[in-house]
């Protein structure tokens, strides 16, 4: 889900050296904004990860300075309690984080090439790597340096595969583990990586004493590049812990004044009488937003009885727009929305509703007013929108699910399943979600959102830490 921000002052101290909890991730949960005026403002972050880890009190979250502002609150000394920034060289992060970890291992992890012109690993892709390797020596140096005798460590996400193995050389004594947020790649696709780095990466992770992914599912895919690349997975044990939503902290928000206004506006743009396909996501290449288009296109081609009955309110907020790939996607979602609107819209029904501007309310005033809620990922790790919106939804709602998104295993027995690549199959799949009968859909919706809510983001983040301190 798209995340809430608020503001909140910075609060200067100094970081401890002896943490027995540390968390590492490229974003950490505090941003800063340097003002005209000199004035650094903070803004805290939202999502799984920071609701998850405020289930420990007495803990060290080690982060990557983002911008000109996190730069500028490290230079002055300025921190939050518990949380240390590494000002590590912006030229080094963006070739670690934009040339490696969001143009290949993302690329990699969610099989998204045109594998008959990229990748291409070449010279340039080494200087890259070389960069990667440094900013995850960063973390691991800064880990290693905080971190109290014995500590627990969890290394989040590939953006910092390579630390578990680094700072096991640097501190053997530490209990480590590395939790992988994204699918995992299967291994004919992950040896689509030059050899050593392929090595490497396993290694990275193999550093860990316990290595966890959000589904069986992506955890076997590790295991099996490990065993036919490495010969097994050494001493490392693996996990699942499949994120859940926490409803308290939605069903609490979604009823506020704001949601509130944004449902009145939404029910105004939508028209009376009419129902709702909803999606939420960022304009990420595998959230499949296009082709969720086409399918609805589609629909209203072969389905005339739905015109000016149904309206597609479609959330796409731009995601990684300094990467020239994911701008033309942005772009490509518009012009396929404006296209249908021309082809299809009367003068009292627009039949697609895009918004393109972040705004967490207005995503909850949508997930209440779905009566179905389309998520059709290519490949996601887990994707917590599936999740969310049954628990949201004011008057229950059908979910289309891609078999592709890691929701699957735990949702898909209650949803209408698709294959994200058959758009005439996802029309239909559009019909049969927007007939289902009202029994029938409130008690799909009650099943969903108690799988959903099965292991909220604190016991998610509890469960791990407990698994990592058992022998």
């Amino acid at each position: 889900m798209v995340s809430e921000h608020d503001a909140q002052p910075a609060a200067r101290s100094g970081v401890r050296s002896d943490a027995q909890v540390l968390v590492a991730s490229n974003r950490g949960p505090v941003s800063y904004t340097l003002g005209e005026d000199g004035s650094l403002d903070a803004r805290r972050g939202g999502g799984g990860l920071v609701s998850g880890l405020s289930a420990v009190d007495d803990k060290l979250w080690v982060c990557a300075a983002l911008g000109a502002g996190d730069r500028e609150a490290v230079r002055r000394g300025v921190a939050e309690q518990g949380v240390r920034m590494l000002d590590i060289d912006a030229e080094v992060h963006a070739d670690a984080y934009n040339g490696i970890a969001n143009s290949v291992l993302w690329f990699v992890h969610h099989m998204l090439y045109q594998t008959p012109l990229e990748p291409v690993f070449d010279a340039e892709f080494r200087r890259q790597w070389a960069s990667f390797e440094t900013y995850n020596r960063a973390f691991a140096e800064a880990l290693a340096e905080e971190a109290g005798q014995g500590a627990a460590v969890l290394v989040q996400d590939y953006h910092l595969a390579l630390v578990p193995g680094m700072l096991r050389e640097l501190r053997p004594d530490l209990r480590i583990g590395h939790f992988s947020h994204t699918p995992w790649a299967p291994v004919d696709y992950f040896r689509l990586l030059p050899d050593d780095i392929a090595e490497q990466l396993l290694h990275g992770i193999l550093g860990a004493d316990r290595a966890a992914f959000l589904t069986r599912r992506w955890a076997d895919a590790f295991i099996g590049c490990c065993t036919q690349i490495l010969g097994g997975t050494g001493r490392t044990r693996i996990g699942v812990h499949g994120l859940g939503a926490d409803a308290d902290f939605l069903l609490r928000r979604a009823h506020e004044e704001d949601v509130d206004e944004r449902m009145a506006a939404l029910r105004e743009q939508t028209g009376p009488g009419r129902r709702t396909i909803v999606r939420v996501d960022r304009t990420e290449l595998s959230k499949n937003i296009v082709r969720g288009l086409l399918a609805y296109r589609a629909l209203l081609d072969e389905r005339p009885e739905w015109r000016e009955r149904v309206v597609h309110v479609a959330f796409a907020y731009p995601s990684r727009q300094d990467l020239a790939v994911y701008r033309d996607y942005t772009a490509e979602v518009r012009r396929v929305a404006d296209e249908i609107n021309a082809e299809y819209g009367t003068p009292g029904w627009t039949p697609v509703v895009l918004h393109v501007k972040d705004d967490f309310a207005r995503s909850l005033a949508a997930y209440r007013l779905a009566d179905v809620a389309l998520v059709n990922p290519i490949r996601d790790g887990m994707n917590l929108v599936a999740k969310e919106i049954p628990v949201v939804s004011d008057h229950g709602c059908a979910l289309v699910l891609s078999r592709e998104a890691g929701a699957y295993e735990e949702l898909g027995s209650d949803a209408v399943v698709v294959n994200p690549y058959d758009v005439s199959a996802t029309a239909a799949a559009l019909h049969e979600a927007l007939t289902m009968a009202d029994d029938e859909r409130a008690a799909r919706t009650e099943r969903l959102a108690a799988a959903a809510v099965a292991l909220p983001p604190q016991q998610w983040f509890l469960d791990q830490l407990d698994a990592l301190r058992q022998n």
